[in-house]
């Protein structure tokens, strides 16, 4: 029945009854068939792929009435063979290959397709889609296009998902169900185009059941979104499967899930949402399953679905519908942008090396001077522009983040209200790849962990619905990302009395309540009393800890009781650039980034003391500074030994302030940050290097670490 064609299916529908199913399932099959594998024109899919979807509810007893049921399978028929012209595109070659393909695989033997000639019987061809685990490149696929399709297609299915999840809130926005209904379109017909029927046919799918939303003919409910969300990963891990086989002999590995995914959204029937039988198709079916695709796949229990926690987003990212950019882009390679900014780098490190030529201290070259500071001009704002051009918004990880909290909160059968603002702050490109994966972990956590369950909410004199708050914004020269929840909170005991017994520390004396909290971040710590498929097994905080020390950045934690916790990361704008102030610590240079410093002054006698426990401090404005001497930290020879000697800078912010010792201030510079090199490694209290314009390389410090550097030497005497 696979070389069917419109008129064998009309002639064949007046021969069947309701009551052979069978046959019924068999035309339903061929008919999918005839719309996935583009053997009918574009203009004609969508009337196939109806009368299929009728005749799906026809065999699965659901048609409310067979007689119209018929009747709508015949005009779908009909209006299909009017926009058709009867023949056979060439994408059924593509088809064929594939199978032949598949085919192979599992050593069976398939006759060649010919456009005019029988193939494969039905039965068949179906059995080989669903039991081979690999599909294959066709062989004239156009390996040129296959890159930029993938990368355009996951910009499409990453704007579909940020509009699903708008639509679950508000299920009228016809805006939303159009942006999704395009990227699904977009997929199928370039992937038709490029001859991947697998994921032409699967795009085919979600898109027909938007098309029902669109046309009023279901409405979207919880069963519809959760079903068009799967089917956005799904299109991701098919389009990873495409670039697998680019890259590779051109196999591509079929996902779990897939087929059965399929059949659910061409059996969706939004009646049996409530009892959770639609749900179900989607949930895993062995170990493993779904998981590798799906890192949190939904529940199909019937409690889950009847209480219908989702999570929303009532912040900017719901204020605004989804946009395109209507400026003029053009897409460049990454690899070629990090050159551009390396090689600009090399240019500012040059033009420094010539402004700091002796021969311009000597004054006698005017003309040269004011020639060389217009030139310095032009190198900073090229440096600018093309920094800028590695600055990326916030926009899309909070989108992927809104997705995390739905889905953990469906699965922990908790209401959570998502709330995100500041999506528009842009950091460092490189930064966001290393900042994405923390900010997962640590919101599955809020949810999982901070966020109570409703009784115990309301037991609590709380609303039922929890509260989790992305904020970003810009402070003191760097980005602070806040992620705030309204749950239990840290509880201190709970943590010392765990870090005891892991022999992290022997007591909680004298630590603070930063200190405490601050052990969550201890490889294997977790004080879950219950381990689930989400979180529970103490892996992850370290690693978040890890990935930020990466990008220079630092978390705080704030936490109360029943009130809920926060989490601040601070990090910088950028890794490539840092705006410092040159000091001199005896023959040594270092650069003390500008967001750290407050203010810099030379201290009277009367200002210096020594106190218990805290060693020298400065009085400043009835406030006591600890000072560090930096040449004792880095062990500097001939620096200058008493603060009434030198300088005292202070750095940090809020009651975390330090005095730091140098001899003198050498002015501001704008350094092109260099790693230290596999050689030297991690050296604690610095960040990178730079190059001066003398040619000597200074070394950019990281004041946190070298804050806390100094506190674990003991305390000096003032000389």
């Amino acid at each position: 029945m696979s070389s069917l064609n419109l008129d064998d299916a009309a002639t064949l529908l007046m021969q069947l009854e309701a009551t052979d199913t069978a046959d019924l399932a068999m035309l339903r099959e061929a008919l999918t068939d005839l719309a996935f594998e583009n053997r009918v024109p574009h203009r004609a899919q969508p009337f196939v792929a109806r009368a299929a979807r009728v005749l799906g509810t026809i065999v699965n007893g659901t048609a409310a009435d067979i007689p119209a049921a018929f009747a709508d399978v015949g005009h779908a028929i009909e209006e299909a063979m009017r926009a058709s012209d009867g023949s056979v595109v060439p994408g059924e070659r593509a088809v064929a290959r594939s199978v032949e393909s598949a085919a192979a695989a599992v050593g069976a033997s398939v006759p060649v397709f010919e456009l005019a000639a029988p193939t494969v019987p039905f039965e068949q061809k179906r059995s080989l889609q669903h039991d081979v685990g690999v599909d294959q490149l066709p062989d004239d696929a156009d390996r040129d296009l296959l890159p930029d399709f993938i990368t355009e297609s996951n910009e499409c299915v990453v704007n579909s998902e940020a509009a699903l999840l708008q639509l679950e809130e508000f299920p009228d926005d016809e805006e939303a169900v159009n942006t999704v209904f395009r990227a699904f379109h977009t997929v199928k017909g370039t992937s038709a185009f490029l001859g991947l029927s697998r994921i032409a046919a699967f795009a085919h799918e979600a898109e027909s059941l938007l098309s029902r939303v669109r046309d009023k003919e279901i409405a979207y409910t919880k069963g519809c979104a959760d079903l068009s969300l799967r089917s956005a990963d799904m299109l991701k891990a098919l389009l990873v499967s495409a670039e697998t086989g680019l890259n590779g002999d051109g196999r591509l590995p079929i996902p779990d899930g897939y087929h059965e995914l399929l059949d659910a959204l061409a059996g969706y029937d939004p009646t049996r949402d409530a009892n959770g039988v639609t749900l179900a198709i989607l949930a895993p079916t062995a170990s493993g399953g779904l998981d590798d695709i799906f890192p949190l796949p939904l529940a199909a229990a019937t409690s889950i679905a009847s209480t219908a926690p989702v999570a929303t987003n009532t912040g900017t990212a719901n204020k605004a519908r989804v946009e395109s950019n209507a400026d003029a882009t053009i897409r460049v390679r990454t690899d070629r942008l990090d050159r551009l900014i390396d090689m600009v780098g090399e240019l500012v490190i040059a033009q420094s090396m010539i402004a700091g030529d002796e021969l311009f201290g000597a004054g006698k070259q005017h003309d040269l001077l004011r020639k060389v500071t217009h030139a310095g001009k032009i190198v900073r704002e090229l440096q600018d522009l093309s920094m800028s051009m590695r600055m990326v918004p916030l926009r899309a990880t909070f989108q992927k983040l809104t997705r995390v909290v739905r889905d953990t909160a469906s699965k922990a059968a908790k209401t959570v209200q998502f709330v995100t603002d500041g999506d528009d702050v842009e950091i460092d490109r490189n930064m966001v790849d290393v900042l994405s994966d923390p900010l997962v972990h640590m919101v599955r956590n809020a949810v999982d962990h901070g966020v109570e369950g409703p009784d115990e909410r309301v037991a609590n004199g709380k609303p039922r619905v929890g509260v989790v708050r992305l904020h970003a914004y810009h402070a003191s020269g760097n980005v602070v990302v806040e992620l705030k929840d309204d749950g239990r909170g840290l509880h201190r005991d709970k943590i010392v009395k765990k870090a005891i017994e892991k022999g992290l520390i022997d007591s909680d004396k004298g630590m603070t309540d930063s200190d405490v909290f601050n052990l969550i971040f201890a490889p294997g710590f977790s004080t879950a009393e219950q381990i689930t498929d989400i979180s529970g097994r103490g892996v992850g905080m370290d690693v978040v800890r890890r990935n930020l020390e990466k990008i220079r950045g630092r978390i705080d934690i704030t936490s109360a009781p029943r009130k809920g916790t926060t989490f601040a990361i601070r990090l910088p704008l950028t890794l490539a650039v840092t705006d410092g102030m040159l000091v001199r610590v005896g023959d040594e240079r270092f650069i003390v980034p500008l967001t750290h410093i407050h203010m810099s002054f030379r201290p009277e006698p009367a200002m210096l003391s020594t106190v218990v426990g805290r060693g020298e401090v400065v009085l400043l404005r009835g406030e006591l500074l600890p000072i560090i001497r930096l040449h004792r930290l880095f062990d500097v020879s001939d620096a200058v030994q008493s603060p009434l000697d030198g300088l005292l800078m202070i750095v940090g912010d809020g009651d975390r302030r330090t005095a730091l010792l140098v001899d003198d201030l050498l002015g501001q510079q704008q350094v092109v940050a260099k790693t230290l090199g596999d050689g030297l490694g991690k050296v604690p209290g610095v960040s990178g290097g730079a190059i001066l314009g003398d040619g000597r390389v200074g070394l950019i410090l990281d004041v946190t670490e070298t804050v806390a550097l100094a506190q674990s030497h003991e305390p000096s005497p003032v000389r």
